[in-house]
């Protein structure tokens, strides 16, 4: 059987620490699909520059055509599916691009990916799964007291971008129950860490603090979220890959519920250590209230139960040590921020500074 796998959007954020996780972990190869749209960055895998089990190829999962060359040419055993327009904001300004990539990419990659497997024969057929990265964002908000969600909550996406990813799911499912396609389906929390692009909060945050701007907050900051390390996630989606049950979905949280104004304010003590600012004044007097954004979602939590009883995963990173590994992480490497932070992302940020005063 040929151990190799497909990644889509494996020089992304995500997918990126996977792939780098993954060649450290295993022995078989990666074909890394990536389109190395504006948050994705060649950058990010520098690290593997003449790795011979690395191959990038750039290109879109919505060629159908060159998804179909890739997988008759490496025959994979598996695809491991990131590729995904990913940032709630940016779906409220383009909704069409999310549904282009997330809804219609994904559909033309599980019709390859059918074409692929229905030619398949013994152990190669049998061994081979199709991997699809998905959010919490799908389930909704939840209230303050109410129970983390289960993999069988309702679906109740509030955004262009959470109601993208659900459709892709849905289709996900869909091959499942129509042609068999052996799929599995995971639903991450918020993740943080290295090569995070930074229009997210947590490296927004540092950034912003690091060079003395403000740091912007939507409505009251009360929103909570559940974050995850995503090494934490990296090492779940092998986990998940190799042990999980066809048709299945996994819930995949970081156990760590805090609001978005704490988060912030952890930041600033750690750039009020490592990063003390001339003034003496601490980088919590930057923080700026904005306007809240349309249809902010105000609680997400994820029940992990399944994959702790079915896979024997749960994160190892507190938070506590996570957010400081990722604070020391972007001041260490600000090569790479002032490289990624194209004049696209600065227009963007432009635009949305423009639009929360």
């Amino acid at each position: 059987m040929n151990e190799t796998i497909l990644v889509t959007g494996g020089a992304g954020f995500i997918g990126a620490n996977f792939v780098l996780r993954w060649l450290e972990a295993e022995a078989c190869g990666v074909i890394n699909l990536d389109s190395l749209s504006y948050a994705g960055s060649l950058l990010n895998l520098e690290s593997l520059r003449g790795d011979a089990r690395h191959s990038f190829v750039h290109g879109d999962i919505k060629d159908s055509d060159l998804v179909r060359s890739l997988l008759r040419i490496h025959r994979p055993r598996a695809i491991v599916h990131f590729a995904a327009e990913t940032h709630v904001d940016r779906s409220i300004v383009k909704p069409e691009e999310f549904i282009q990539t997330n809804i219609t990419g994904t559909f033309r990659l599980l019709e390859a990916a059918r074409e692929h497997w229905e030619q398949l024969a013994g152990i190669d057929r049998d061994k081979f799964v199709f991997l699809h990265v998905s959010s919490d964002e799908v389930y909704g908000s939840l209230r303050p007291n109410e129970e983390p969600c289960r993999e069988t909550a309702p679906y109740a996406p509030n955004s262009p971008y959470s109601a993208s990813k659900a459709a892709a799911d849905h289709f996900v499912r869909a091959y499942y129950q129509t042609y068999g396609l052996p799929v599995l389906i995971t639903h991450s929390s918020n993740n943080y860490g290295p090569f995070q692009f930074p229009e997210k909060l947590i490296p927004l945050m540092i950034l912003n603090g690091s060079r003395g701007l403000r740091l912007p907050v939507y409505g009251d900051g009360r929103q909570v979220r559940d974050w995850i390390y995503v090494a934490d996630h990296c090492d779940a989606l092998r986990m998940v890959l190799a042990q999980g049950r066809a048709g299945q979905t996994y819930n995949v949280g970081g156990c760590n519920q805090k609001p978005n104004l704490e988060v912030v304010r952890t930041i600033c003590s750690i750039l009020d250590e490592r990063q003390p600012r001339a003034d003496g004044s601490p980088h919590s007097s930057l923080i700026a209230h904005v306007k809240d954004r349309p249809g902010h979602d105000r609680r997400y939590a994820l029940d992990t139960k399944k994959i702790r009883d079915e896979i024997r995963w749960k994160p190892t990173e507190r938070f506590e040590t996570g957010i400081r590994k990722t604070v020391d992480w972007y001041l260490e490497n600000m090569p790479w921020v002032d490289e990624v932070t194209s004049g696209q992302y600065r227009e963007w940020m432009e635009l949305q500074n423009a639009s929360a005063s």
